[in-house]
């Protein structure tokens, strides 16, 4: 018999974002050329120093207005259902979402990036360097996605 787990997560920040509802921000990110602010809680500001070196981060967050979730999805490229876990759907058992962004300027505990596909308010749980030669795979596949990207729906 599997026994449940209870995790704490604490977050570190929230994000600032020009999206505010759920149906705003672009998918992934990828078309978004709005700025967004990520505000670290002082207490964690310190964990900042050296991060403008990087010139981009990738930021952990919960999807806080995510609300249930389906095993089979469809996504904006493809009509075709998927496992949710061969998607990026926002609406998982543990909502976390991942985006790599372009980080543009650092202001004390301010972290001014584009590219984030988050809405307002979003509690952030983590931030880390974007490293391409630990990070870029080769070799990589993308399974359903193969020539679908670029093709989402109107």
């Amino acid at each position: 018999m599997r026994k449940k787990q209870n995790l704490e997560l604490r977050p570190i920040g929230v994000i600032h974002s020009p999206y505010k509802d759920t149906p705003k921000p672009p998918y992934q990110g990828y078309k978004g050329r709005g700025i967004s602010q990520i505000e670290v809680f002082e207490e964690f500001e310190q964990g900042l120093q050296d991060i403008e070196g990087f010139s981009h981060i990738i930021v952990i967050y919960w999807f806080h207005k995510s609300q249930g979730y389906h095993l089979l999805v469809r996504t904006p490229w493809d009509e075709t259902p998927h496992g949710l876990f061969a998607t990026r759907s926002p609406h998982r058992p543990s909502p976390l979402g991942l985006t790599v962004a372009e980080l543009v300027a650092r202001q004390e505990n301010m972290l001014n990036v584009k590219g984030l596909d988050a809405i307002d308010g979003t509690p952030v749980l983590d931030i880390k360097p974007y490293i391409p030669t630990i990070d870029e795979g080769s070799g990589v596949k993308s399974g359903w996605l193969e020539g679908k990207l670029g093709k989402e729906r109107s």
